[in-house]
């Protein structure tokens, strides 16, 4: 691919990755395109249908995900990188309407993005599993406490309107604090 092309789908997806967390999926490509500073015509060029863009913009976001739970695999606290995790994954609930939103729908629902919710159930597993260990976090609590938590956000979300971040945030510090010992 020339350099030109590469840095406009650079471009592209970097667009289409905001303009979709901010009013969904089905944004006008038109929105997008403008948003990266090209054409309709580089826009569909580069991805024919809206379905691959969307895929593409997914596999990156996905592979963003995936470093961050590489990260707090890493963390010496388990109980500080579950939190950190839960805390992460409601704050872009709040943002992206978008991957996110289809991502926490598959963890609330356990089913659909496969991939990413097994994968993310292995992360909480872990460090659930590690802060149980460490003596941090209570003992009978289990994966789907977490999807629990990440369910209710989104009625929080819903019911908090303009104040959804910080109305999130409060949710989550206190649901976290009833998972400690």
């Amino acid at each position: 691919m020339r350099l030109d092309a590469e840095e406009n789908e650079a471009r592209i997806l970097f667009a289409a990755g905001h303009v979709f967390a901010e009013v969904g999926e089905k944004a006008p490509i038109t929105r997008v395109a403008r948003r990266a500073g090209v054409s309709v015509a580089t826009v569909y060029r580069r991805f024919p249908t809206r379905d691959l863009l969307i895929a593409d913009v997914h596999t990156r976001q996905w592979e963003e995900c995936m470093a961050v739970h590489a990260e707090l695999l890493r963390s010496p606290d388990p109980e500080r990188a579950l939190c950190e995790l839960v805390h992460r994954l409601c704050a872009c609930h709040v943002s992206d309407k978008g991957y996110t939103k289809a991502y926490v729908d598959a963890v609330i629902a356990g089913r659909g993005l496969d991939r990413e919710r097994l994968a993310t159930d292995r992360v909480v597993a872990t460090l659930l599993s590690r802060a149980q260990v460490a003596g941090t976090l209570r003992p009978d609590l289990t994966v789907g406490d977490v999807r629990l938590v990440i369910a209710g956000n989104q009625g929080i979300i819903t019911a908090a309107g303009r104040e959804a971040a910080a109305a999130s945030r409060r949710y989550v510090t206190h649901m976290l604090r009833s998972f400690q010992v």
